[in-house]
């Protein structure tokens, strides 16, 4: 399992610049007009993880497989999107089928760029592109409560359940909030999430600056991370345009101009991370001489779950798994001798996997 990330913009603040960067490829036209993007592209890139080469090195694996997270470009929103104006309309159906949102904000100043409302201002274009999906999600709600009234009169629990969730979104969009200020209990977390309310999903902002401001921020950035804060999202800065030279570098030359910028890592690095943090999720490797790999999982996943994210037939028959940490697995020099060193666990169907966690799974057939 990794995870998709929808990534939403106005025109011209570098979208299509930083996808094309961090799927590196050219299937996104990155171009200095509006709309340039006329239909969603998805590009799935590895996740980057040293433990995973560091393992594979240790048990000598003759292939590495790194766990993939999936990106969504979607076409540049303009004020009115919800109502048809521009393209962005048309798209709203592939932001919902995202785990999170990364709002993409300008925050660079180039004449040569026309921003479409004339100036710069992340802050200001944040609340364009939430105020429209917004709407979407209102839009969308109101119609769905219509829908389902008669099931409700009828006395159908489902109904009756979603139609609660669906009050309790109307009445924060209402208010001007997002559907994510919502609070839900963990009795209901399943059904919400099948609401598939744009608005619920978490935000991440990406602060696109110039390269001068790659590796501290600038005034705009600031502004943007005062914001997140404010409202309990996240933030990363980037400069697309750096990454878009990077992606086109091999490891050497681009570990030697990351240090010229003086940055310690690639923004994409960066933007997992933030990414990972922001959805909880964590990873555990598999580990042999056939192959490394690694998969993520959300934090809090019990042994069984996490054995059917290689196969629904792990989880259906699981047994036990056999885990070592990585720490340990590595300290020691591999799995013969940390299991000669106690090092190796049996853990049962409670046991709640840990980040790092190098794992083998018995089960039924």
């Amino acid at each position: 399992m990794g995870f998709r990330m929808g990534i939403v913009g106005l025109p011209n603040v570098g979208k299509s610049t930083l996808f094309n960067a961090l799927t590196r490829t050219a299937a996104a036209q990155a171009a200095n007009f509006p709309f340039c993007t006329i239909e969603p592209n998805v590009g799935d890139v590895a996740v980057p993880d040293p433990r995973l080469d560091r393992l594979a090195e240790i048990a000598k694996s003759k292939q590495v497989i790194p766990t993939r997270m999936t990106f969504v470009d979607i076409a540049g929103l303009v004020k009115g999107a919800s109502k048809g104006e521009g393209l962005g309309n048309q798209f709203l159906a592939n932001i919902r089928e995202t785990d999170a949102i990364a709002h993409v904000l300008r925050c660079f100043e180039d004449g040569d760029v026309v921003h479409v409302d004339g100036r710069v201002d992340p802050v200001a274009d944040a609340q364009v592109i939430e105020t429209e999906l917004m709407l979407a999600d209102l839009e969308s709600v109101e119609k769905r409560l219509q829908n389902i009234g008669r099931k409700v009169r009828g006395g159908d629990k489902e109904a009756v359940d979603q139609e609660r969730l669906l009050k309790a979104a109307l009445a924060m969009l209402s208010e001007g909030k997002p559907a994510r200020m919502v609070e839900v209990s963990d009795d209901d977390a399943k059904a919400w999430k099948m609401l598939q309310l744009i608005t619920a999903k978490p935000v991440l902002y990406v602060c696109n600056v110039e390269e001068a401001s790659a590796a501290s921020g600038n005034e705009h950035s600031a502004k943007v991370a005062e914001m997140a804060a404010a409202e309990g999202n996240a933030h990363v800065v980037i400069s697309a345009q750096i990454e878009e030279e990077i992606s086109q570098l091999d490891a050497d030359e681009a570990e030697m101009f990351l240090s010229e910028m003086g940055l310690d890592e690639a923004g994409l690095d960066r933007l997992i991370r933030a990414g990972y943090e922001l959805l909880h999720l964590e990873t555990y490797f598999t580990v042999g001489p056939k192959e490394a790999r690694a998969w993520t999982i959300r934090q809090g996943t019990l042994a069984p779950q996490a054995a059917g994210v290689i196969h629904g037939d792990f989880e259906r028959g699981f047994i036990r798994a056999e885990t070592i940490a990585y720490d340990d697995f590595v300290a020691l020099g591999g799995e013969p001798a940390a299991k000669e060193a106690g090092k190796m666990r049996a853990e049962g169907k409670g046991y709640t996997v840990k980040d790092g966690d190098v794992m083998h799974f018995l089960f039924n057939t």
